[in-house]
């Protein structure tokens, strides 16, 4: 196997337990467009389903628009101090990750000011070599431009990098990239076949 130089990260729900400000964002948006708050449960069991149109199912939207996006950062940006946390663990893992001389970046479906607050105020946006972000190309994944971009950004091949993540479109993302893939099951999505904690993860991904 290639030696791996590069390390990617998804954000939510694999190095950030971001489960109460999602849903809560979402159903602030949804107050805002007049609709009824849904369970939080059926938020999460949905945001990584990369067979419905996340538009359509929240905000009963073909597509996202610039409201649902302000609005949602409107939330985000007022509460992400008090209801984001790192998962366990993670910033020690980040730490020997770069220890060992790993490049490390980050893909999110998250919008970029969001992600830029939840890294800096968790205090490890320092870790990272590269972040890509949904509205640097308004194509999310399961689409593998935002893992094609940091490859080409960071100088990496493919068969170089490896995408951590939690849920299935991050899982097809890598494929369609054609980069190695290793699925957690922290986060939002439950896994038969994935790493159930950050010390086996990093075992891991400190032997490739």
């Amino acid at each position: 196997m290639q030696t791996k130089k590069l390390i990617i990260f998804d954000m939510d729900g694999t190095l950030v337990d971001s489960s109460e400000t999602i849903a809560n964002a979402i159903n602030y948006v949804r107050q805002h467009l007049g609709l009824p708050p849904l369970e939080k449960s059926y938020i999460l069991a949905h945001v990584n389903d990369h067979d419905v149109n996340p538009a359509k199912l929240f905000y009963l939207a073909e597509k996202f628009e610039p409201e649902h996006e302000k609005r949602f950062m409107e939330y985000y940006s007022r509460n992400h101090d008090r209801e984001l946390k790192l998962y366990p663990g993670i910033e020690s893992l980040l730490k020997r990750l770069k220890e060992a001389g790993k490049k490390l970046a980050v893909a999110t479906n998250a919008y970029r000011r969001s992600t830029l607050e939840s890294l800096e105020h968790l205090g490890i946006a320092d870790y990272f070599d590269a972040v890509a972000c949904y509205d640097d190309f308004y194509e999310g994944k399961p689409s593998p431009k935002m893992l094609s971009a940091i490859l080409e950004t960071l100088n990496v091949s493919p068969e170089e990098a490896v995408f951590v993540g939690d849920g299935v479109r991050d899982e097809i993302a890598a494929k369609r990239a054609k980069i190695d893939y290793i699925m957690v099951d922290w986060g939002f999505s439950d896994h038969k076949e994935a790493i159930g904690d950050v010390e086996a993860l990093k075992r891991k991904l400190l032997a490739l």
